[in-house]
């Protein structure tokens, strides 16, 4: 199989794929969008494969295939950095949940305690964290 078609046929068979993940949800379009435009990319070049030979020579790599290389290492660290990104992210909105929902399950504790030991006026409550009674 020559290396165009191959190119060719992955370019569209990952387009059919991130539309399928699209379609059923499966797959947000922040995160598609980039894998869609990169198979964009390859398919102008399986199609026109002088493309890469003009930016090769443009950039001054002597070999096509060493641009494709470092370019997908390139796009390999930006989804890195991306994926990172939001890790980190989830992890704090992760943290700040557990830490409410210790505080929502510390206030319940004591409500059912004050409900089981009389009225609820005669035990006192506790601060929250932001000076707040529970």
């Amino acid at each position: 199989m020559n290396g165009h078609l191959f190119a060719l046929l992955g370019a569209l068979v990952t387009l059919v794929f991130m539309f399928e993940l699209l379609r059923r949800r499966r797959l947000r379009e922040k995160y598609a969008s980039l894998w869609i435009v990169v198979a964009l990319l390859v398919l102008v070049a399986a199609v026109f494969p002088a493309v890469t030979e003009w930016l090769s020579a443009l950039v001054g790599i002597t070999t096509p295939v060493n641009l494709v290389f470092f370019l997908g290492l390139l796009v390999l660290l930006v989804v890195c950095v991306q994926i990172s990104a939001e890790v980190s992210e989830l992890e704090l909105e992760n943290q700040t949940l557990a830490e409410e929902v210790a505080l929502l399950r510390l206030r319940v504790e004591r409500l059912e305690s004050a409900v089981e030991g009389g009225s609820a006026s005669e035990t006192p409550a506790a601060p929250d964290t932001d000076g707040r009674n529970l």
